[in-house]
């Protein structure tokens, strides 16, 4: 069985921690694995291989984290330019498969507690598909959530799918007790799934398979922008799994959570005796069930219950416990006064390592940057800035304009504006650099590339 993992959306829910170009699946919210990495983990032993669905601005992050499990299974990423929601995502994957070969679709950013429970839900699942079903996993519900749409079952089989109820509708279906939450995850033969897709949804259908036919297919298989555009945005649920006739569902208990707000992260995270999440930079006195998320800061707290307290570099947010939803409506008000903070932390990944903000004014910047061995930066020039660049750790190998040497730790060099350069790190360890940029303007978009390893504009 083929296990396709689904890496769209921004988690906006969870901000300031999770970004759109640092999304929720791979924060490390537990331990040191991220909850990509934990869906990999969770999946290895139903896996033929995997096929991962991710924005290309995200392929970099999701094949670091996937090389630093050493997965020896066979991988594929599928990169979109944009997203279309899930039924085009499902499509591309589909298309890149044998008709007859099984799909288990996963979430990238759901937690799942109990890997036996899940294991024996999976191979249900796994049945009813090859007996030519389309197969979705219902969550036994725990109590009245009013986020979540719902399947209504008898048995495996599905009576209706749910819109998300109001809160009185969701106690009737919490007693009736054949009602359970919509998980997202699913189960199929490739070609069927392309035949209902086909049959309900044409139109995503014959554009996902143009796009699939159009794209660049090498290690990865890279979307065309303009092909992606043309797919209408639709879930699988609304284009297939509400009007098939050959549903199933599988009703799991099996400790699941789709993390979709801090109320939902409290939950899941392990706590002290007074019910605060466990922080090793954290004092609490007389303080109780708080969550509390921050980094190298200590966080103290006197005689308060029920907060979300949550710290990063950059920003931080304090809320009621039952609030948290609202963190939506709290991002759409900080893109209007500070649109990065709601899309890059100060700490950016890049193809080649990371790039962290230590200041800034309009008119010079200085960063630290982190060079992967054997990675390099884009062949480049600036138009409007110049830069100094220092060695911390490590060695790099500079290339400007046609002269290319090496400087080793605590060297320097400038590169003045519109020079031609470049960084590479030939050694087997981590390059460390500091760099200084300054000029009338220091925007991202002052970045002309000429060459560059990772296929960037």
């Amino acid at each position: 069985m083929h296990v396709i993992i689904l890496c769209g959306g921004s988690g906006t829910r969870l901000w300031p921690i999770s970004r759109t170009l640092f999304p929720k699946q791979f924060c490390q919210l537990f331990g040191n694995e991220s909850l990509f990495q934990k869906t990999i983990n969770r999946n290895l032993i139903h896996a033929k291989s995997f096929k991962v669905v991710i924005n290309q601005e995200q392929y970099f992050m999701g094949l670091d984290q996937l090389e630093d499990l050493k997965c020896s299974l066979p991988s594929q990423f599928i990169l979109e330019p944009i997203g279309r929601n899930t039924a085009p995502a499902i499509a591309l994957a589909a298309l890149s498969m044998e008709p007859n070969e099984l799909m288990l679709i996963v979430p990238s950013d759901h937690l799942i507690d109990n890997q036996n429970a899940y294991n024996s839900v999976v191979e249900k699942a796994k049945g009813l598909a090859e007996e030519n079903n389309l197969v979705t996993f219902g969550i036994k519900p725990s109590y009245p959530e009013t986020g979540y749409g719902y399947i209504e079952s008898n048995g495996y089989e599905v009576t209706s799918f749910k819109e998300k109820p109001d809160a009185k509708t969701a106690e009737s279906y919490l007693k009736a007790g054949n009602y359970f939450w919509n998980s997202g995850m699913f189960c199929f033969k490739a070609g069927l799934f392309l035949e209902e897709l086909k049959k309900y949804a044409p139109d995503i259908y014959q554009d996902s398979l143009k796009a699939y036919e159009t794209s660049r297919r090498e290690n990865q298989i890279r979307i065309n922008l303009e092909d992606m555009k043309a797919i209408r945005s639709e879930s699988i649920d609304y284009a297939v799994m509400e009007k098939s006739q050959l549903v199933k569902v599988v009703p799991a208990d099996m400790g699941w959570s789709d993390l979709g707000s801090f109320d939902a992260l409290y939950e899941a995270l392990p706590k002290d005796s007074s019910g605060n999440t466990l922080h090793e930079q954290s004092i609490h006195l007389g303080s109780k069930n708080n969550l509390v998320i921050g980094g190298k800061r200590l966080i103290s707290t006197i005689d308060i219950e029920d907060l979300m307290i949550v710290d990063t570099t950059d920003a931080l947010v304090i809320a009621k416990k039952g609030s948290t939803q609202k963190v939506k409506d709290l991002v759409a008000e900080v893109k209007k006064i500070n649109f990065p903070m709601t899309n890059i932390h100060t700490t950016a990944h890049r193809p080649w390592g990371t790039l962290t903000l230590l200041e800034e004014s309009p008119h010079y910047r200085v960063n630290q940057m982190t060079v992967r061995p054997g990675a390099k930066l884009s062949l480049q020039y600036h138009q409007h800035r110049s830069e100094h660049w220092i060695v911390v750790q490590g060695t790099a190998t500079v290339t400007i304009n046609d002269k290319t040497f090496d400087l080793f730790e605590g060297q320097s060099t400038f590169i003045p504006k519109e020079a031609k350069h470049r960084i590479a790190n030939k050694g087997q360890s981590v390059l460390v650099l500091i760099e200084a940029q300054v000029g009338n303007y220091i925007g991202d978009d002052d970045i002309v590339r000429i060459q560059d390893d990772y296929q960037r504009n």
